[in-house]
């Protein structure tokens, strides 16, 4: 699949966002890509974790983490296409951490899978958190990464769709001068407590 098929993908179920935009990194940007409006699409979700997984198998992965909200959906379905346990990680008082029962141990290989990558920041927290319960990072597979690239997370990096997408920093985003009303659809705010 394409980067252009792929967009197409993104416009058609009105996933690919434009205007201005507070994205979880805190960063600005023109653009937004809402995941779960493609994910919702059964038919999207699978053929999306199935270009993932292939990236993936054969490595022996024994379970997929992703970061909440955003990377939930991805992970479970790239998880269950592997065969293996999906887990997420989650923020409470602004630390990621493993709740609900969850936990990872030193002999497990794990595969970090998330929807979108701007600076990667929600990714390096899980795997802070993969490395101190002493399992090893197998990967990290995304959806998008708006970085282009730029962003390494792993020496076993996968994301579908790679973009070099503007984003600016909040004291100098020429969309704030210009007066356009910001809007933040990003899930980070969910996780106050």
């Amino acid at each position: 699949m394409s980067n252009s098929a792929l967009l197409d993908i993104f416009k058609s179920t009105g996933a690919l966002l434009e205007g201005h935009f507070k994205l979880t990194s805190g960063l600005h940007s023109n653009t937004y890509f809402q995941c779960a409006k493609v994910l919702q699409h059964p038919e999207h979700l699978i053929e999306i974790c199935r270009r993932i997984v292939s990236n993936f198998s054969g490595i022996g992965i024994d379970t997929v983490i992703s970061p909440a909200v955003g990377g939930i959906v991805v992970g479970t379905e790239v998880g269950r296409q592997l065969g293996v346990r999906t887990i997420f990680s989650e923020r409470k008082a602004g630390e990621m951490m493993l709740r609900r029962g969850f936990s990872l141990s030193g002999n497990e290989k794990v595969l970090i899978v998330e929807d979108v990558i701007t600076t990667g920041g929600s990714v390096a927290e899980v795997i802070e958190l993969t490395r101190a319960a002493g399992a090893e990072v197998a990967g990290v597979g995304s959806v998008v990464d708006r970085s282009n690239g730029t962003v390494k997370l792993a020496d076993r990096q996968f994301s579908l769709l790679t973009l070099d997408v503007r984003n600016y920093d909040p004291e100098s985003c020429p969309l704030c001068e210009a007066g356009i009303p910001i809007e933040a659809p990003g899930s980070r705010t969910l996780q106050k407590s």
